[in-house]
């Protein structure tokens, strides 16, 4: 039965990404044509898609630049790299035509935001290997080491 529910979940899930999203996207882009016209309304979604590729390199550079330079300090940038795909995300949103994509796009481009989503999906996900190593001892040897030359 647990099967069939999670199967039903993702069919909803499915159904809701791409035909209702789609949808909602139309009927807001008849709503603000009928109100400032048609050319505009392309105009103004065009517009968007360039502001939001130029804010997405701006930013997707100044990722780039901080995942380098922990990895010149040794550190591994997993924060990081979950923050430039989150840009990423945004970046796909914003080209796609349509109002609501390009709020969640802006939205995901707000750097507070942006964090705050990477924290709760760093809370919410698991990381892989964490169970096996909880259940393991650590030791610890010591040792000296002289070296011959």
């Amino acid at each position: 039965m647990g099967f069939i529910l999670r199967r039903t979940n993702k069919v909803l899930l499915f159904l809701l990404l791409f035909i209702g999203l789609p949808l909602i996207e139309i009927y807001f882009l008849i709503e603000v044509g009928s109100e400032i016209g048609a050319l505009p309304t392309i105009a103004l979604s065009i517009l968007t898609a360039v502001i939001g590729t130029w804010l997405v390199r701006l930013q997707g550079f100044g990722v780039l630049m901080r995942v380098r330079g922990m990895m010149d300090q040794g550190e591994v940038p997993a924060l990081e790299v979950l923050d430039g795909a989150l840009i990423l995300v945004a970046g796909l949103f914003l080209l796609l035509p349509g109002f609501l994509t390009d709020i969640v796009g802006f939205a995901l481009l707000v750097p507070p935001l942006r964090h705050w989503v990477v924290g709760r999906y760093v809370q919410v996900v698991p990381v892989r290997g964490q169970a096996a190593s909880r259940h393991q001892e650590t030791r610890v040897i010591e040792g000296d080491y002289r070296r011959d030359d």
